[in-house]
């Protein structure tokens, strides 16, 4: 047997892009397709599902569905912007790390360990709580428990390329760490780093979800998250049909959108893992 090279494209790797490209395209386009204002009285409380009303309406009679297409763009957009923090410190910390190496690398995986061994859900909690219902006070905190990971293996991987003989060379001629960075360790790392801004997009939906779901965001701004916590709140909703068309739908779209990314990087390891080899 030999080794295979990963080509083409696998089906999770598909199904996770147009799921993920499907939702945020609703995101994105939201003032155009959604059907009414989310914040706006459009029918009657807790109006069943009709031509009107798709997805029915809430207890003061809001659209569902268009709280819903409004929820995604919310939702993605704070999950891009806190992977997006979390990801650029893990590699620039990660990348300086492993090419400085000596005293720089130890200070910075120390201080890695230590942000590893807090527990992150009940202070991202605990600083949700205390800061107040703050957009990018959410996205800093998210950032913040993302990038650790995301360090420790960046680095890692920049150890094992900075072996190889080419980049000595480059380093020898006099290349800085700015010119390893982009003529040789961003190629190498760059699938490595795609799936890392993957998985912390997804941990950071669930994040921001569970924050609203608290009541720890701003109220007056759409999410599923908030509509989870309205629903929830409203008496007798899992004994009432708006269960179905109220409660149910913000579950259902934050599971499909973390499938998709679960997806995603499931179909990106192959181009990230280095030891995940096909044979023929």
């Amino acid at each position: 047997m030999r080794r295979g090279v990963v080509t083409g494209w696998s089906p999770l790797l598909v199904v996770g892009a147009l799921t993920v490209a499907t939702i945020g395209a609703l995101g994105l386009l939201a003032p155009v397709i959604a059907p009414y204002d989310p914040h706006a009285v459009s029918g009657g409380s807790l109006a069943p599902p009709s031509l009107r009303h798709i997805l029915g309406t809430n207890d003061i009679g809001q659209d569902v569905l268009s709280q819903l297409i409004y929820g995604a763009r919310r939702s993605l957009g704070i999950a891009v912007a806190a992977a997006s923090v979390g990801t650029i410190t893990g590699v620039l910390v990660g990348a300086w790390a492993g090419l400085r190496g000596g005293p720089v690398d130890a200070v910075a995986m120390r201080t890695v360990d230590v942000a590893l061994a807090m527990p992150g859900l009940p202070l991202l909690i605990l600083v949700a709580a205390l800061a107040g219902p703050s957009t990018v006070v959410v996205i800093l905190a998210i950032a913040f428990f993302g990038w650790p990971p995301i360090a420790r293996i960046v680095r890692s991987h920049v150890l094992s390329v900075k072996g190889h003989g080419y980049v000595a060379c480059a380093r020898g001629f006099g290349g800085g760490p700015a010119y390893l960075i982009r003529r040789h360790l961003a190629p190498a790392t760059g699938p490595v780093i795609a799936s890392q801004f993957v998985e912390l997009t997804g941990v950071a939906i669930v994040v921001d979800a569970g924050l609203a779901f608290l009541g720890l965001v701003n109220a007056s701004t759409t999410s599923w998250g908030s509509i989870l916590n309205r629903a929830s709140a409203y008496p007798g909703i899992y004994d009432s049909p708006a269960f179905a068309w109220w409660l149910l739908p913000p579950g259902l779209a934050i599971t499909l959108l973390v499938l998709g990314l679960a997806f995603l990087g499931v179909g990106l390891e192959p181009f990230s893992n280095p030891r995940w080899d096909r044979f023929r």
